[in-house]
């Protein structure tokens, strides 16, 4: 009778083992939640207007390093800068906190469709320009939103979230009482 109850419930534990599995679907291109944080350089060195690539002034540096503690709390998965002293030096604080190495993009040759790929579920800082920062965004958005940011203003912070492949934003500023 034991040796029975033992066959019915292997019989039973096989006939239920063996059901097929429903397959998994495979996750579209489109699919998932990436959110990027886009700011642009903080205030460069003015004092010789002819230079193409200058760094931080006294202000600019304060201002980068507030920018590493304004996204302190937020779980980034890459930094992006154009190659210039101003953005590197800009995303330079919060790639060291957060020890990730700073890639390079060129905003003339962006691939928007393989950026977004690349970047599908994660957390990225895009660090630009007046004028790369909010055409980068606009591309995000896929419309024309946001205009070039004014040359005395470097703290504009834009959130790009983007949810099973539908885009929104937000558009913040932040004052810093940063030392000159």
């Amino acid at each position: 009778m034991k040796v029975l109850k033992i066959l019915s419930i292997c019989l039973l534990l096989t006939i239920f083992s063996c059901k097929e599995d429903t397959p998994v679907e495979k996750q579209d291109a489109s699919s998932g939640i990436s959110t990027f944080y886009f700011i642009r350089h903080a205030e460069k060195d003015r004092t010789y207007p002819e230079d193409a690539d200058p760094e931080l002034n006294q202000s600019g540096l304060g201002r980068a390093m507030h920018w590493a503690e304004i996204l302190n709390e937020v779980e980034l998965d890459a930094i992006y800068s154009t190659n210039f002293n101003r953005t590197s030096m800009t995303a330079a604080p919060t790639s060291v906190k957060k020890n990730i190495d700073v890639q390079y993009y060129d905003p003339r040759i962006l691939d928007i469709d393989q950026f977004k790929k690349d970047n599908l579920n994660k957390n990225v800082l895009v660090v630009g320009h007046s004028n790369t920062t909010p055409e980068f965004v606009n591309l995000l958005l896929g419309e024309e939103r946001y205009a070039p940011i004014d040359d005395a203003e470097n703290g504009t912070l834009f959130i790009v979230t983007i949810v099973n492949g539908v885009p929104s934003s937000t558009r913040l500023v932040f004052n810093c009482n940063c030392p000159d």
